[in-house]
């Protein structure tokens, strides 16, 4: 799996030919956040009457797929519901991971661009989460790119992570 990166704006996000964008929304943050607030804001506030309608409900373990073009350059936008804020943890990323890894590997996508739950909101570190994503993909799946949407410093540091597995793993 390779890693490559966007910033999270708008304008980045444009800049991409992806398929597939994937990312969280809390069961108790109105409007949300990060790269869900994002594509509310290109919608006009459709994921956030979506959400006052409780059709969107943001609880651990829901998936809605809402159609991206053509506002969004992806086919697909994927909204994975991340739970209460407040009782986010690595447990909790663990089980959306998978969850991620599941709706992709359904989609039949071997890219996405996704970010990581709980980065946004700087509720856990980026090469912590990195770290979660590349255990739970494990040997068995084979996906070509995904691009992890972080900042410059979330960036250097799961690419400082990434170099240092490289290492560990490399027979001598």
């Amino acid at each position: 799996m390779e890693f490559r990166f966007v910033h999270p704006s708008l304008t980045h996000l444009d800049e991409l030919d992806s398929e597939v964008l994937m990312c969280s929304v809390w069961s108790d943050t109105l409007p949300s956040h990060g790269v869900a607030g994002l594509c509310d804001f290109r919608f006009g506030g459709y994921i956030s009457s979506l959400q006052r309608k409780r059709l969107i409900t943001g609880e651990l373990g829901e998936t809605v797929l809402v159609p991206g073009k053509p506002r969004l350059p992806f086919e697909k936008l994927v909204l994975f519901g991340a739970g209460p804020r407040a009782s986010f943890e690595e447990r909790v990323l663990t089980l959306l991971v998978l969850r991620i890894l599941r709706t992709a590997d359904d989609l039949g996508a071997r890219g996405v661009v996704l970010e990581l739950p709980g980065r946004h909101d700087g509720l856990i570190a980026a090469d912590q989460a990195a770290d979660v994503l590349l255990s739970a993909v494990g040997r068995e799946r084979q996906y070509d790119v995904w691009t992890l949407v972080e900042g410059a410093e979330g960036r250097q540091l799961v690419m400082q992570h990434t170099e240092e597995l490289s290492r560990i793993r490399r027979p001598l």
